[in-house]
């Protein structure tokens, strides 16, 4: 990386993901969100997304749309740009094909670990994540830089030999996601039994939402999303309500409706829609794992030294979690998520960005 360049150039950046629209998860929702407020800052943003591509579905999953003929496309495309900075945010079709573009042309590039996708790949197949490992290794070992949202992320990354490990976070949109005083705005919870348990994100079996459907803490069981297991999970649990993808505005309404929000999840490497639910007001509850620990601290109170309230509980016992989430500070919740907030996010991700020399000069 090249510190001698003044933060406040604007610069020419490419960003290059797999995980983009009609994919609803957090990754997608980073960048939307990175792109906006890098633009802001008055830098130029070009996106490389499957949307430029032709395109079939990923077995298995085929709301994920893997490009076609990524390679010779992506080439044309970046060898038509005059960029400064090419950060590549995920390791398929585009990123390895964008990843070859920079190798060939002498290009310094940063990445990213969004995901684990090794153990995303063990929950679908019979395989170990250990053996997927090396591949994913070798995508990220020429990158200048490996964003990475966690200390734990890093420091399982170091374990497994990756180099140039940058800390990145992540952020929140408080002025969407914030407390709200009134659930008339979601009509699909009106007269269902509190406390709402609010579940968002991709209904799939990494996600591991059995778990919270199999909780028995009364009220009423809430899952916003859609995906793979949709179908099944809705047939073997029909007390719980699935109410589908929601966006924006309506999105953020469901949040701040709930009485807490439970991430049942043991893969994720962040969690953003924690954040989004404790900028909503909606205490946590999740198990005592990476991700939760990284996010809320092994307390619940956060990961900065300075934050005594408690906001989230964490425990290997999901209904234990749930009851004692319901009895914490809403105030607390969303103080504590301003704290992510997304200028600064931007600002640190343009620091950790790999400068072509040329721009130097």
């Amino acid at each position: 990386m090249d510190g001698s360049l003044p933060l406040t150039q604007n610069l020419k950046i490419c960003i290059v993901t797999d995980a983009w629209h009609p994919q609803v998860n957090g990754v997608v929702r980073t960048l939307e969100n990175l792109h906006r407020n890098l633009e802001a800052m008055g830098h130029s943003v070009s996106m490389l997304t499957p949307r430029l591509f032709k395109t079939l579905p990923c077995p298995t999953y085929p709301e994920i749309r893997l490009s076609i003929g990524a390679r010779r496309r992506t080439a044309k495309l970046l060898d038509t740009q005059e960029l400064d900075a090419v950060h590549i945010a995920t390791e398929g079709p585009l990123g390895w094909a964008a990843r070859h573009w920079c190798i060939k042309n002498n290009v310094e590039f940063t990445t990213a670990y969004h995901t684990a996708f090794p153990e995303y790949i063990a929950a679908r197949s019979p395989f170990p994540a250990k053996w997927f490992y090396p591949l994913f290794r070798r995508f990220h070992e020429a990158s200048k830089g490996v964003l990475v949202a966690t200390e734990t992320v890093r420091q399982q990354l170091l374990e497994q030999g990756y180099k140039n490990i940058v800390p990145w976070t992540r952020g929140v949109d408080t002025s969407l996601f914030e407390p709200r005083t009134s659930t008339i705005a979601v009509p699909e919870l009106v007269g269902l039994a509190r406390p709402i348990q609010l579940y968002v994100g991709r209904v799939a079996v990494e996600k591991n939402i059995e778990a919270f459907l199999h909780t028995t803490v009364p009220g009423t069981k809430v899952i916003v999303g859609d995906g793979p297991a949709t179908e099944k999970l809705k047939a073997k649990h029909p007390d719980a309500h699935f109410v589908g993808a929601k966006f924006g505005d309506e999105l953020a309404a469901f949040y701040a409706a709930a009485d807490v929000f439970v991430f049942p999840s043991k893969t994720d490497t962040f969690g953003l829609v924690m954040i989004e639910a404790l900028a909503a007001g909606t205490p946590v509850a999740a198990y005592p794992i990476q991700g939760p620990l990284d996010v809320v601290g092994a307390s619940g109170r956060g990961p900065f030294k300075e934050w005594n309230s408690q906001i989230a509980a964490l425990d290997d016992d999901l209904n234990m979690a749930i009851q004692v989430a319901l009895t914490l500070d809403r105030q607390s919740c969303n103080q504590f998520a301003r704290l992510y907030d997304w200028p600064t996010v931007a600002y640190q991700f343009v620091q950790a960005l790999s400068i072509n020399k040329s721009i130097a000069a």
